[in-house]
């Protein structure tokens, strides 16, 4: 254990007597004196106990950390933890011993955007505006070194310095301790979450109609929802994926109709249908124009809802045809799900609405039967139409309460488009109106997003007009990326087996990074030239840095390439450069990073995270040799703490990528 964890186990033992002699000298007062209020004397003894207890406090934190940073008994933790959370812990305490005065104090401290410093404490300049409203003029520069002051000490297991600069900003510099060990806790044990309490959580995501082809519409709420629930699931989460297919309705009546029309023995033999948009066009455009159909069509929708054998049959018949179409592109997304259709929720719609009637919760409106949320405003829910039929919104409450009641849900996650957002907040408002949500309970979030534009900046179609069918796009990635690996000449090198892993990756590999490093609010333009590019925060610039990193172990051979936990086990690392460091220091965010976007589900966090690995490992490769060759090319030294340092990225930044969607290749 190291000196400094030495002085703060004395100093804590001191700090631990003074306070019993102060908290002697407080009974003999109040048994001197009594107890008056506003008693001087009894007010200032009290005051310097506080503040004692807090140093104490802060000191016993500072020696549990360093046993942690260091390793208790030669052991080591398996997780890295928050930086974040320890320092906000740290200037907590300093800022309550400093000021105890001063109720819920603002702590204040964030990652640096300087690069004179890593962290900041910019609570300095708020205090000193609430002791001005006390009458307390103070410089916001002293408060800072007061707070400073009142701080564990320094160097300790997460901070080298502080320096209390301008108006109060209090700079804070790691220390190495930590980040030492946090490297060993990543080459040991891999990438490990934070700890965060296991909760049941529901992600609704995609949501294709049946009978329809998956256009470029169903891109982002599949890919941004299969990335929250992989970053759910990593945290430990028990996550269930749900597909909320919109297979029931209207339309059916004149899908089946058309069905029966056009393959008349359908119970006995399988209909060929290939192409399900065809068909859907076909039966919409009689449906329009022939009103005998169109009568037609409305019978069987109430044989249908009826639970005809027959009619059933047809419709599972359409049903099982679209959901192949859609497996597809989910097996080339790698993308896994639960389908529940609206279908699903067909008898619960009438349980949930003679809920809220008994509730008293239903309004009439010209028939209908509407709902409102708290406070009454906007545009109310729809639960019963005027022909007693029901509605979207009647759906959407019946799988909220299915999945809170049924599903045990804590958290629900609604990856929708953010045109939706009006009609969830009205949904979720009705919800906690019904008893069904409880705010003290239950999270629920509307995962809203932007649409996606072509390089023209109008919404993405093809040359005709049409929706951009997903299954092309998908086509369109494969074609170009394999262009671009031929006119680097990687067709010449890998193997045809090689060359096709190198072509999926980068193809469906860019498509959802693309996607994902935008800020999900906004829309994006698709453009694959842009996608391709090598150069910049992009999925093929990552996935070449990250094959680049991997082959560097390799390279060098013996252990390095078939016993890594040996090398591990036989050096000792100590991040003596500046390059080094700053690595380790960028790879240490990791948990905070997964934190934040667990708390805004905003993925392009995750993208910045990884592009900042891949710019600071490009900084360490350049300024320090991990391999050293003579001319004739052969080696003769490795620098073994460097090349764990390359494995130690390459784990990261694999993680990052599975939660991202990307698939590495070893060759490419």
């Amino acid at each position: 254990m190291s000196s400094d964890y030495d002085i703060q186990l004395k100093h804590a033992e001191l700090l631990e007597y003074e306070i019993s002699v102060l908290q002697k000298q407080i009974s003999d007062v109040k048994n001197n004196i009594g107890l008056e209020e506003n008693n001087p004397e009894l007010e200032k003894i009290m005051m310097e106990n506080t503040k004692l207890k807090h140093r104490l406090a802060i000191l016993n934190r500072a020696v549990a950390n360093e046993s942690t940073a260091s390793g208790s008994s030669g052991e080591s933790t398996s997780e890295l933890i928050s930086i974040l959370d320890e320092l906000r812990e740290i200037f907590t305490d300093a800022i309550k011993s400093a000021y105890p005065e001063i109720p819920n104090p603002p702590i204040l401290v964030a990652q640096s955007s300087s690069k004179f410093c890593d962290y900041q404490c910019n609570s300095a300049m708020k205090i000193a505006q609430l002791l001005k409203e006390k009458n307390i003029k103070v410089n916001p520069n002293e408060v800072g070194r007061k707070i400073v002051a009142n701080l564990p000490a320094i160097p300790n297991a997460y901070i080298s310095k502080v320096e209390v600069a301008g108006p109060g900003f209090i700079n804070i510099f790691l220390g190495k301790s930590y980040a030492i060990n946090a490297m060993k806790m990543i080459l040991e044990n891999g990438i490990q979450p934070p700890k965060v309490p296991r909760q049941r959580i529901v992600v609704d995501l995609s949501a294709p109609n049946i009978a329809k082809e998956m256009h470029v519409g169903h891109l982002r709420s599949t890919i941004i929802g299969d990335s929250i629930a992989r970053l759910l699931e990593f945290l430990g989460h028990d996550v269930l994926r749900i597909n909320h297919v919109g297979d029931w309705g209207t339309q059916f009546g004149m899908l089946i109709a058309h069905l029966k029309d056009i393959f008349p023995n359908y119970l006995n033999e399988s209909p060929p249908i290939s192409d399900l948009q065809a068909f859907y066009k076909e039966s919409k455009l009689r449906f329009d124009s022939d009103e005998a159909f169109k009568k037609r069509s409305y019978a069987c929708v109430v044989d249908l809802q009826g639970g005809d054998p027959n009619s059933l049959k047809a419709w599972n018949m359409i049903c099982d045809v679209s959901r192949k179409e859609f497996q597809k592109i989910y097996d080339r997304l790698d993308v896994k799900l639960i389908e529940r259709g609206e279908s699903f929720y067909q008898d619960r719609m009438k349980v949930v609405v003679k809920e809220l009637e008994d509730k008293g919760l239903l309004e009439d409106d010209e028939g209908r039967k509407i709902m409102w949320g708290e406070p009454a405003e906007g545009i109310p829910l729809t639960i019963v139409k005027s022909d007693g039929g029901f509605t979207y919104d009647t759906s959407d409450m019946a799988a909220l309460k299915q999945r809170i009641q049924e599903e045990k849900a804590d958290w629900l996650v609604y990856v929708v488009d953010s045109g939706q957002a009006t009609h969830f907040q009205t949904v979720f408002s009705c919800a906690k109106r019904a008893k069904i949500v409880n705010p003290d309970k239950h999270r629920v979030d509307h995962v809203g997003f932007g649409v996606v534009l072509g390089e023209d900046g109008k919404k993405f179609k093809t040359r005709s007009g049409d929706t951009v069918k997903l299954s092309s796009l998908l086509d369109e990635g494969l074609k170009r990326s394999l262009d671009k690996l031929v006119e680097k000449g990687r067709d010449q090198v890998l193997t045809p087996a090689e060359l096709k892993s190198a072509q999926e990756s980068i193809a469906y590999g860019c498509i959802r990074y693309s996607d994902l490093s935008y800020n999900r609010i906004n829309a994006y333009t698709f453009s694959f030239d842009k996608m391709l590019e090598d150069k910049g925060n992009t999925a093929v610039y990552l996935l070449y840095a990250y094959t680049r990193i991997k082959s560097i172990a390799r390279n060098c051979g013996g252990d390095f390439a078939n016993n890594i936990q040996k090398v591990v086990a036989e050096t000792t690392i100590q991040l003596e450069h500046e390059k080094e460091f700053k690595l380790a220091k960028t790879l240490i965010k990791f948990p905070d990073v997964i934190k934040l976007i667990a708390k805004d589900l905003f993925l392009h966090h995750l993208c910045e995270f990884v592009y900042e690995i891949s710019t600071a490992f490009t900084e360490f490769y350049d300024a320090c040799y991990c391999i050293e060759k003579n001319k004739e090319g052969e080696i003769v030294k490795i620098n073994a703490e460097r090349v764990l340092l390359c494995e130690a990225t390459s784990l990261m930044l694999a993680k990052c990528f599975d939660i991202l969607g990307l698939k590495p290749v070893h060759k490419i």
